[in-house]
C-alpha cells in the first residue's frame, strides 16, 4: 500500500483495510464535491458574463461532477457495509455500480457539451477575454490535476474502480479546461472564433474517457475473466502442495478486490485415502487464502497414475484432441471396462475463440482415437474455458 493509502489505515488487521477503503472513498467524495462546487460556481458566473459557451459548459461539467462525487460517496458507504443474510458476499459490488453511474454521467455531459458547441459554431458569439477568466481556468487546471493524482493514488492503494473512474473524470476535466483556455488565448489574439470548435474537441475527449470507464466497469459487473496474475498465483499455490499432480477447471470470481472466491479441481493419486484427500483439500484452501487472499473451494479428482494401459489411452486421447487444435486439453481421464473393451471417460477444455461446434470437436476426437484404438468407446464432455 502506498503512503496516501496508509493515511486512512488505523490498524494492521485485514478488517481495517476495509474500513480504510471506505474512509478513503468518503474523503475523496467530500473533497471532490467541495472543489467542484467552487469551480462550477466561478466558471458558470464568468461564462455567463463573458458569453463564452465553452467556459459555461465547462462549469456545467464541474457541477455534474458534484453529482458523480455524490454517487461515488454513496457507493463507498454502501460497499463498506458488512455481509448480511441477503448479501452473504458483502456489498463490495456497490463500487463498480457507482463507477458505472459516474461513466454514464460523463457521457451525458459530453453529449450536452457537443450539442451546445455545435450550436456555437453555427451561431458564434463574441466572447469577453479577461484576466479573471484566465486565472479561474488556470486554477481549475491545477485543482483537477491534484484531484487526478490524489484519486489515482487512492485507486491504486485500494484497487477501487470507483476511485479510478473519479480520477479519469478529473483528468478529462483538466484536458477540457486546458483546451478552453488555449482557445481563449488564440481567439483573443487572432480574432478567429474557436469557442465552439474547442467545445466539440473537449466533448469528444470526455466521451472517449467515459466510454473507457463504462466498458471496463460493465465487463466486471458481467463477470469478466480474472487477470492472469491472480490465476497464476492460485495455480502455483495449488501445484506447490505435496500430493497434487495437476489441476483444471479453475474458476475465479470476485465481489471486490478483497472478496475473491475460486473453485478448482485438484488431481491426486487414486490410491490416496479419503481422509488424506480431505486433509489435502483443507491444506490447499488454507495455503491459497494465506498467500493470495482468495477463498478457494477444492474438488478432489482421484486419477490413476503409473498404469501402463491408462497412460497409453490417455496419451491417445490427448493426441486426438491436439490434432484438432493444439490448445485442446484432456483432463479427468478414466478408463472403464475390461482389457478387450474399454470406455474412455474424460473432459476436453477448448478455448472460447474456437469456431468449431462442440459436436464437431467431439466427432473429430472420436475419429482420432478410433484410428489408434478401434475397440475403445468414448464418453467425452466438451467445455469452453480460458485455455493457454
Amino acid at each position: 500500500m502506498n503512503r496516501i493509502g496508509k493515511l486512512f489505515l488505523r490498524g494492521e488487521a485485514r478488517a481495517d483495510l476495509i474500513g480504510a477503503r471506505t474512509r478513503a472513498g468518503v474523503f475523496s467524495g467530500v473533497l471532490g464535491i467541495a472543489c467542484n462546487l467552487l469551480l462550477a460556481g466561478a466558471k458558470i458566473a464568468l461564462g455567463a458574463v463573458s458569453g463564452m459557451i465553452s467556459v459555461l459548459a465547462d462549469g456545467i461539467n464541474n457541477f455534474t461532477d458534484c453529482g458523480s462525487n455524490t454517487v461515488s460517496l454513496i457507493g463507498f458507504r454502501v460497499s463498506g457495509k458488512p455481509a448480511d443474510s441477503e448479501h452473504p458476499f458483502g456489498h463490495r459490488r456497490a463500487e463498480p455500480v457507482a463507477a458505472l453511474i459516474v461513466a454514464v454521467l460523463i457521457l451525458a455531459v459530453a453529449a450536452e457539451l457537443a450539442v451546445q458547441s455545435v450550436q456555437s459554431i453555427f451561431s458564434p458569439q463574441e466572447g469577453g477575454f479577461s484576466l479573471a477568466l484566465v486565472l479561474v481556468l488556470a486554477a481549475a487546471i491545477a485543482v483537477k490535476l491534484f484531484l487526478f493524482a490524489f484519486n489515482l493514488a487512492l485507486a491504486r492503494a485500494f484497487g477501487s474502480d470507483a476511485l479510478k473512474a473519479t480520477a479519469t473524470d478529473s483528468l478529462t476535466d483538466c484536458a477540457a479546461t486546458a483546451a478552453v483556455l488555449a482557445c481563449l488565448f488564440v481567439s483573443h489574439y487572432t480574432g478567429v472564433a474557436l469557442d465552439g470548435y474547442a467545445g466539440v474537441l473537449v466533448a469528444a475527449f470526455i466521451a472517449f474517457a467515459g466510454g473507457s470507464v463504462l466498458k471496463e466497469t460493465v465487463s466486471k459487473l458481467l463477470g469478466g475473466a480474472p487477470d492472469r496474475e491472480t490465476v497464476r498465483r492460485i495455480e502455483d499455490c495449488v501445484l506447490g502442495c505435496d500430493g497434487v499432480r495437476g489441476l483444471h477447471d479453475l474458476t475465479v470470481h470476485s465481489y471486490g478486490s478483497d472478496r475473491v472466491y475460486a473453485t478448482v479441481h485438484a488431481e491426486v493419486d487414486e490410491t490416496l485415502s479419503l481422509t488424506a484427500a480431505h486433509d489435502l483439500a483443507d491444506e490447499i484452501e488454507k495455503r491459497v487464502l494465506a498467500q493470495t487472499g482468495a477463498h478457494l473451494t477444492v474438488h478432489i479428482d482421484p486419477l490413476a497414475y503409473g498404469d501402463e494401459r491408462t497412460d497409453r489411452l490417455h496419451a491417445c486421447a490427448q493426441r486426438a484432441a491436439a490434432a484438432v487444435d493444439e490448445r485442446f486439453r484432456v483432463h479427468d481421464f478414466r478408463v472403464v471396462g475390461g482389457e478387450e473393451h474399454a470406455k474412455l471417460v474424460f473432459e476436453v477444455a477448448i478455448p472460447f475463440d474456437c469456431r468449431l461446434r462442440e459436436e464437431e470437436v467431439l466427432s473429430r476426437i472420436r475419429a482420432g482415437i478410433a484410428a489408434e484404438e478401434p475397440d475403445a468407446d468414448v464418453a467425452a464432455v466438451i467445455e469452453r474455458q480460458n485455455v493457454e
